[in-house]
């Protein structure tokens, strides 16, 4: 399978490590990445103008914004598009291929760590779960308003959940813990629970921690004084409705 990158950017980019073992080919434009990326990637092939794209699986990593200015020939095997808020149809409109699938990675991708939701045509199905799963977990989607609800806890949670490890170093960091000390605790204790939340309820795992008149139901206490829980759910909609103005 020979696969075609079109765009290289900070998600483009970030997949890279997970798919260096395909027949890969990268297009980007601007020198400086160019140079990082080889600097990473030895052996990955990386040209500055599309070629005719009839022999490849395309995965386009450009930004929304730059669709309309895209240009290809020929008809590609399929498209995988990681363009948040760009519909299937849409693409249709713009670049040739025998069917298509619309993907949303996150930055995790850079650890092989990301949680992809796919959605699109079946025929390519197989194929996109077998080449996303080299960067981290699929979840296949019936349809793209799932994928957009998806955009938010899988694509911008991680900003946010960066934004509530910040906020806990900054507390510890507050009473006295030195600031190198406090951000490795944040990272991992979220990997630690992130792998017990694969098996358990989030609200029996907090059951468990929470003990009757102790230091973690006080904390908690003050967390939905604060409205988090509101404002996560809050936060998870307008993620929505910015993916539905695209």
């Amino acid at each position: 399978m020979k696969l075609l990158l079109i765009g290289a950017g900070n998600m483009g980019g970030a997949m890279l490590g997970g798919l260096k073992n395909y027949d890969i080919t990268v297009v980007e434009k601007h020198q400086s990445k160019i140079d990082k990326l080889t600097n990473l990637y030895k052996d990955i092939k990386i040209i500055k103008e599309i070629p005719n794209i009839d022999d490849y699986t395309v995965i386009l990593a450009i930004k929304p914004q730059s669709l309309n200015s895209l240009k290809t020939t020929g008809q590609a095997k399929g498209v995988i598009s990681i363009l948040a808020g760009v519909s299937i149809e849409r693409l249709k409109t713009t670049i040739n291929s025998k069917s298509y699938i619309r993907a949303m990675p996150n930055i995790a991708a850079l650890k092989q760590k990301s949680v992809t939701s796919l959605c699109g045509d079946s025929e390519l199905k197989k194929d996109a779960l077998e080449i996303l799963s080299g960067i981290g977990k699929c979840f296949w989607l019936d349809n793209e308003k799932e994928l957009d609800i998806a955009t938010g806890i899988g694509g911008s949670a991680p900003a946010w959940i960066s934004m509530v490890a910040e906020a806990l170093s900054d507390g510890a960091v507050k009473l006295g813990l030195k600031r190198d000390i406090s951000y490795q605790y944040a990272a991992y204790m979220l990997e630690g629970v992130g792998e017990m939340l694969k098996d358990e309820h989030p609200a029996l795992l907090k059951d468990k921690i929470t003990s009757p008149g102790g230091t973690t139901a006080a904390g908690a206490a003050k967390l939905e004084e604060g409205k988090v829980r509101d404002a996560f759910i809050k936060a998870m909609q307008e993620c929505f409705n910015k993916t539905q103005k695209l």
